[in-house]
């Protein structure tokens, strides 16, 4: 997952491979609470490793459930929850328990529901925007009933205090009235905590205004009936929880992937998964048929977001499913402007606005006054945000119209603000297929952690960029000049891939030597080969990865600096070496450390740094980590060495160290690392395209 601070996304072009999705949230914790309030041991598979699934497992543990992870590496998404059967045991009745819930609707509205009526103390409360998240509504059908609830903020909103009743205090023979079009998860929160109550006769939920986000009341339904609990549904208006209603386990439950996050990926597909061309064998060009495959969840899933398929459809999309797997092509082209009741698509349809930046008119989306309640207010977010790129947005009380920038030259390089939405984050990570080739900035990457944390680096998998477009930042310098810790730090704070490409040499020698292919002329090609195969990871503090297996201090070993020699002398794998540090050129970006960055491998690189410290300086510093390593050594013996092999480096044959003409020169010799990094940075900001009013 990205936690830097934003995510640049260079320009895209094209959209083919294969995207696992994780498990739903809705389902999720959804199943999570069920499992809780029956008795028994339920086995979850396939559960979403999320901000709010972890919220919900924290309550649960809090609550007395017992909470097991399993071992088993094929499934490390599964979970053993030992549920308290309807019940607090009598010492977590009789205290205060403060439950924290984050930012997650799914857990703050059932969980108010079910301790209601379950007899205990209680606070919830959650970030900021949670308390600024309705759910009066819900606290108003709970006090009919008989519940005691109070608001400790402003009315309305969490955070609450939850006080306990007895069975005989409630008032079960009236129905229970709550509003539908707010959220679903209000009635939703009910029909999950009443069973606990119906012991002895029926209890009946009619919902007043119009049931919005149905879908995901099915969504609760077919869950409740998983764990024994049938409902009758009186067209969506008047629910009745039967007599004798008892949560029963079912033991195991496979969790469906996320209909919601197949969205994106169903929009990446429409986009931009269009026929080809490749060299061939014979010098010509064979066609591509480049197809997004969403592994996970197919047309028969339960959730009413996968009805954002056929809306997919309509906007042009070429999509054709299994029991677990939609493959997506691009159709139409530009996709077809729509005007569509998004009602049972709630969270999707966001999806769809994204969409509308490539569609061949104004696409309208109605419907929606659900999107204000959410983690933040989407329909103003979600104006403001496409506006930033040049569409012209008109929004509504409860719609939004999208029309696109009129062309190219109308697309504007955007910082999107995502308001701690991770649904806002994904969707605006669509705009980089613009046909401007523009970058776009995602602010606070981490908020898809909600539902998705590895978002990115599944889109990443997935997209081809525009070539040349993957931005390389080159940090070269003579040895001990700290280029390694520079570039290490500055590739963290920009999310980018790292390459120390001084240590190549020394991984490839040892690789070849774990592989017993001597290190000659006469093996060059077998080396050379032997690259390509290699997976390499840099990290911080010059940890190196090889195949998974840390093997940083093995290539500093006096033997893997001899076999680094013999390597270099080998010009087959010289050129081998060469084409694997192109290879690290990959998304998001790249910064590369070492002697001929800027010079030799990457000369269009668009920032050069040259850096540099006095002899004596990189002496005291070298001198600094080896006595710390308990190494003897002396700053006069070392203060030579290093002059030596600058001088060395200055004037080989092959790509002598020099700064690349057109590279910046930061002599770091009175400099800290941080104010290093900091002044690598300024540079590079300075040759973004995105204005300072929205950076």
């Amino acid at each position: 997952m990205f936690s830097t601070a934003f995510l640049d996304i260079p320009a895209l072009q094209s959209a083919h491979g294969e995207v696992q999705l994780p498990g739903s949230k809705s389902i999720s914790n959804r199943v999570l609470l069920l499992a809780a309030l029956s008795a028994g041991t339920t086995t979850i598979h396939d559960l979403l490793d999320s901000d709010d699934t972890q919220v919900m497992l924290r309550a649960l543990e809090q609550l007395g459930c017992a909470v097991v992870r399993s071992t088993d590496p094929a499934h490390l998404n599964s979970y053993h929850i030992t549920g308290i059967a309807g019940q607090l045991t009598p010492a977590l009745a009789a205290r205060s328990t403060a439950l924290f819930l984050g930012n997650a609707g799914t857990a703050m509205r059932p969980l108010t529901a079910a301790l209601a009526l379950l007899g205990g103390h209680f606070e919830m409360s959650g970030v900021p925007r949670m308390h600024e998240r309705p759910i009066g509504d819900l606290v108003d059908a709970l006090r009919q009933l008989g519940c005691k609830i109070d608001y400790l903020g402003n009315d309305g909103f969490p955070p609450l205090r939850i006080q306990p009743i007895t069975a005989a205090q409630l008032h079960l023979n009236t129905p229970i009235t709550v509003r539908g079009d707010v959220s679903s998860q209000f009635l939703t929160a009910l029909l999950m905590a009443l069973p606990l109550v119906a012991t002895q006769q029926d209890i009946v939920i009619e919902v007043a205004g119009e049931l919005i986000s149905k879908p995901y009341i099915h969504i609760t339904l077919e869950l409740l009936k998983r764990f024994g609990i049938p409902i009758k549904n009186e067209q969506w208006q008047r629910f009745t929880v039967l007599a004798g209603s008892r949560y029963q386990s079912p033991h195991e439950i496979h969790v469906e992937a996320d209909a919601s996050s197949a969205s994106y990926f169903i929009a990446l597909g429409a986009i931009a998964a269009s026929k080809g061309s490749k060299p061939n064998a014979q010098g010509g060009t064979s066609s591509v048929d480049r197809v997004v495959k969403v592994m996970g969840v197919g047309a028969q899933s339960i959730q009413g977001d996968i009805r954002f398929v056929d809306a997919a459809r309509a906007m042009g999309a070429a999509i054709t499913s299994g029991p677990n797997w939609l493959e997506i092509r691009r159709g139409a082209w530009p996709l077809q402007a729509i005007d569509m009741d998004c009602n049972h698509i709630p969270d999707a349809a966001m999806t769809l606005a994204a969409m509308a930046l490539y569609a061949n008119g104004t696409t309208t989306l109605r419907n929606i006054a659900s999107w204000r309640v959410k983690e933040t207010d989407r329909l103003t977010a979600m104006a403001i945000e496409l506006r930033k790129l040049g569409a012209v947005v008109v929004e509504g009380a409860d719609y939004l119209t999208i029309t696109p920038p009129a062309n190219r030259e109308a697309w504007k390089p955007a910082s999107i603000h995502t308001y701690d939405d991770h649904r806002v984050a994904m969707c605006f990570s669509l705009a980089a297929f613009n046909p401007a080739g523009l970058p776009v900035r995602i602010e606070d990457p981490k908020c898809v952690a909600k539902t998705f944390p590895g978002y990115f680096e599944a889109m990443f998998s997935a997209v081809r960029a525009v070539p040349g477009s993957v931005p390389v930042i080159c940090i070269d310098g003579p040895t001990a000049s700290g280029k390694g810790t520079v570039a290490a730090a500055v590739a963290e704070q920009l999310g980018y891939h790292l390459l120390d490409s001084g240590a190549l040499y020394r991984i490839t020698g040892l690789a070849a030597t774990r592989a017993g292919i001597p290190i000659d002329a006469e093996h060059a090609s077998q080396i050379a080969a032997l690259i390509a195969q290699l997976d390499i990871q840099f990290g911080a503090n010059q940890q190196v990865r090889l195949d998974g297996e840390d093997i940083s201090l093995a290539i500093r070993s006096e033997e893997a600096g001899m076999n680094a020699s013999l390597v270099s002398a080998l010009p087959a794998v010289r050129q081998a070496l060469v084409q694997a540090q192109h290879d690290f050129r990959q998304l998001p970006g790249l910064v590369a450390d070492g002697r001929d960055m800027g010079t030799v491998i990457f000369p269009l690189a668009p920032l050069k740094v040259y850096l540099t410290a006095s002899a004596a300086k990189r002496a005291e510093r070298r001198h600094k980590q080896l006595i710390e390593k308990g190494i003897p050594a002396t700053i006069a013996d070392l203060r030579a060495d290093l002059e030596a092999r600058d001088a060395r480096d200055m004037n080989r044959a092959t790509a002598p160290l020099h700064a690349a003409q057109d590279a910046f020169l930061l002599d770091n010799s009175e400099m800290s690392v941080d104010n290093a990094v900091a002044q690598v940075l300024s540079w590079w900001e300075k040759r973004q395209p995105f204005g300072k009013e929205q950076a």
